[in-house]
């Protein structure tokens, strides 16, 4: 996470995840692909599915969240899309997202 000064805070979580079919994990990949090349060319990336969409459509629960005072916060709504207001996280939890896919992949 972004921290005063430039730097980086590390933070963690347990994620509950949303089990995708593989026509819209297919879809979601096609699309970020098309994102990264459109970015490179330096063309319009607007209209595509965004890191935060995204991850509100994976993220369905989660463990270990906790406020400024180290309470525990629980999972809503609410408490989904201020977490998502923080920068990166979405990156960072669709990036965890595939990741879980490889390793479920690897375990089977």
């Amino acid at each position: 996470m972004p921290a005063d000064g430039g730097k980086r805070e590390k933070a963690t979580f347990s994620a509950v995840f949303k089990r995708l079919s593989q026509s819209r994990i297919n879809e979601i990949q096609t699309e970020v692909q098309r994102r990264v090349k459109a970015a490179e060319a330096g063309e319009d990336v607007r209209g595509s599915i965004s890191d935060v969409s995204l991850a509100d459509e994976i993220l369905l629960g989660w463990e270990d969240v906790t406020d400024g005072d180290g309470e525990a916060v629980p999972f809503s709504k609410g408490a989904k899309a201020q977490l998502l207001e923080v920068p990166m996280l979405a990156s960072a939890i669709i990036e965890a997202y595939f990741e879980s896919l490889v390793e479920q992949k690897r375990k089977n």
